[in-house]
């Protein structure tokens, strides 16, 4: 994974979100007594999810089906083309642009 600094000031953007107080408590917590701070944490989250880190992007499907976030018939198919692009990139070792190409193309397909 990538360096998770702070962006330059004048290329960023503000990412903010609203839970309760018990809840960001325990965030704190956890990010201290491991060692990071909550922004380090979110965006190693967040580039876990943009990369598609096979363990986030397991758990963000285990939580869509767990919270009914989408449709079964629509978590299997995009849960069928990733692996599909996946084997493909693997077939072909393919670079990362073409790899964004691919899944480009299969998302326009859903």
């Amino acid at each position: 994974m990538r360096d998770v600094t702070i962006p330059d000031p004048n290329d960023r953007k503000k990412i903010m979100f609203y839970d309760t107080p018990k809840r960001h408590a325990q965030l704190k917590i956890r990010c201290q007594h491991d060692g990071m701070n909550q922004s380090q944490f979110l965006r190693m989250v967040v580039t876990g999810y943009i990369e598609g880190d096979t363990n986030i992007i397991e758990f963000i499907n285990d939580c869509k089906e767990k919270y009914s976030i989408q449709g079964k018939v629509r978590r299997t198919k995009i849960s069928k083309l990733q692996k599909d692009g996946q084997e493909l990139s693997e077939k072909f070792a393919l670079r990362e642009d073409e790899i964004e190409n691919i899944f480009d193309i299969l998302e326009n397909d859903i």
